[in-house]
């Protein structure tokens, strides 16, 4: 649920949400990346592909090593959940600004957000154009299989060095992943996730000044409601430039 995380360049990300969240979130770096949190898991669940698998998994998120205070910490997720059914996926995740959604239909290849700042409520479709030309922006990157494994959740995961070469640098993530869950379509939109064989069960977004470690702390089983990923009728459905327009910034 991250040198950083590759998939924090896309320029779908948005810029100023929760700009009360204070000083800290004034730094462009961090401020990215926690608005590209959906867009990994996040993103619409974007890491889940066309399964049998119906139901639910939550992440913990935790921020290894960080140097901030409490109250600036308490403003950062601590969870986020994805729903799963056939080739769709919904992320929900609750921040200190307001909350965030994104579905994804991983047939169509592309993705709804869903975003609630300060009670006021906007929807933006995303075409599969419009995403393969944000995946492409993204670093080259290698990917070395290792034969160790963790259990996570209930599930042996396999792992994965990914090593990213960007403008902050070169640097590694260590990825835990199920292939039980979902297949490599399931990263179709992640970046430097693209080509791995499996549902990302633990990994880590990373800039120069923090590092968010997402982990898979259950997975359950249910029948979820095709409703869950419809736009609700209190949205306003805005295009990206239109969205633009109404925080201010650019997306």
């Amino acid at each position: 649920m991250t040198g950083k995380y590759a998939g924090a360049n896309s320029s779908t990300s948005l810029n100023k949400p929760f700009e009360h969240t204070g000083r800290l979130m004034n730094n462009s770096r961090i401020r990215l990346l926690f608005i590209m949190i959906p867009a990994l898991l996040l993103a619409g669940g974007s890491l889940f592909a066309v399964q049998p698998f119906e139901g639910v998994i939550t992440f913990k998120i935790t921020y290894p090593g960080n140097k901030l205070t409490e109250s600036q910490l308490a403003l950062f997720p601590k969870a986020l959940s994805v729903m799963i059914k056939g080739g769709r996926s919904r992320t929900d995740i609750l921040t200190g600004g307001g909350s965030r959604v994104e579905i994804t239909d991983h047939q169509e290849k592309t993705k709804i957000k869903l975003l609630n700042m300060m009670g006021q409520k906007y929807a933006i479709k995303y075409t599969a154009d419009d995403i393969a030309k944000e995946t492409a922006k993204e670093p080259a990157v290698k990917v070395e299989l290792t034969p160790a494994t963790k259990n996570i959740a209930g599930y042996l995961c396999k792992n994965a060095v990914i090593t990213v070469n960007d403008k902050n640098g070169k640097y590694n993530i260590d990825v835990y992943y199920t292939p039980e869950l979902g297949g490599k379509q399931a990263n179709f939109d992640k970046g430097i996730y693209k080509d791995i064989d499996g549902v990302l069960m633990e990994f880590s977004m990373k800039t120069p000044e923090m590092t968010m470690r997402f982990t898979a702390s259950s997975v359950e089983k249910k029948v979820v409601s095709l409703k869950e990923f419809e736009i609700p009728p209190d949205y306003s459905i805005l295009s990206k430039d239109e969205l633009k327009n109404k925080i201010g910034g650019k997306e």
